[in-house]
């Protein structure tokens, strides 16, 4: 069965590289409207995606975009995938060495970007009675993170609490909020850097903890992330589905 998304709006935050870039090429391939945001640069690959440039820590910035999307479309947008999080470059540290700026840096960027962008496009949501919210959180949403970044895994662990008490809150409006946590993929510079500081045996430890013992792939979490958004899962709400091979 395919998936049919013609007609469809959908926003993608963190949209220039990785999860987002593979899941807004995913939506527009099913026949979506595919608008993204990032504060990166997109590569040149062709992808049918309108990106803006929108620094998500401003808050009134996120809400303009959402904004400026329902105004282009004359409608509310259908799909909201909030994927835009990270370490913001940041590595371990012992939690006495983490400073108040590096920490709250982090949980903006995973946690309040998710809370700026599902504010902002709800009442569009709501007045259409209909929508799908996707968060796209990670492993570290259920356990320790692999980065040992505290920020990091207390942020994905909170958008997986707003996941689930949006659900609630909008489900009565006919508004479905869902998320999905990947294992590790190699996604993008970050994650790259982060595979290449592991020695040989990490490595293939990690591996060795998958069930398929491999990695997946961005094209696999944008699968998932339209399963989410589309009619077949109509009936799907509050939900956390773990994409990480069987772990």
């Amino acid at each position: 069965m395919n998936l049919d998304f013609r007609g469809k709006t959908v926003a993608i935050s963190g949209a220039a590289l990785g999860f987002g870039r593979a899941i807004g090429a995913s939506f527009a391939a099913a026949g979506a409207r595919v608008y993204g945001c990032d504060i990166l640069d997109a590569p040149d690959d062709g992808a049918p995606i309108s990106l803006a440039k929108v620094d998500l820590l401003d808050r009134q910035a996120a809400a303009q975009w959402i904004a400026s999307i329902e105004n282009e479309t004359g409608g509310p947008v259908d799909v909201l995938v909030c994927n835009a999080g990270g370490v913001a470059g940041q590595a371990h540290r012992p939690l006495e060495e983490v400073g108040d700026a590096d920490w709250n840096r982090v949980i903006e960027i995973n946690l309040g970007s998710t809370f700026s962008l599902c504010r902002a496009a709800a009442p569009a949501m709501k007045r259409a009675g209909k929508g799908a919210i996707v968060t796209i959180s990670s492993g570290a949403a259920l356990q320790a993170s692999l980065t040992g970044v505290q920020a990091y895994c207390s942020a994905k662990h909170a958008v997986l609490g707003l996941t689930r008490q949006l659900a609630h809150e909008l489900g009565p409006y006919g508004i479905r909020v869902n998320s999905v946590a990947p294992g590790f993929v190699q996604t993008n510079p970050a994650t790259e850097r982060q595979w290449a500081s592991y020695s040989p045996e990490k490595q293939r430890q990690i591996v060795d903890s998958v069930a398929l013992k491999r990695l997946g792939t961005p094209e696999e979490i944008a699968k998932v992330t339209l399963f989410l958004a589309s009619d077949l899962a109509s009936f799907v709400n509050g939900q956390i589905l773990s994409v990480d091979g069987g772990r």
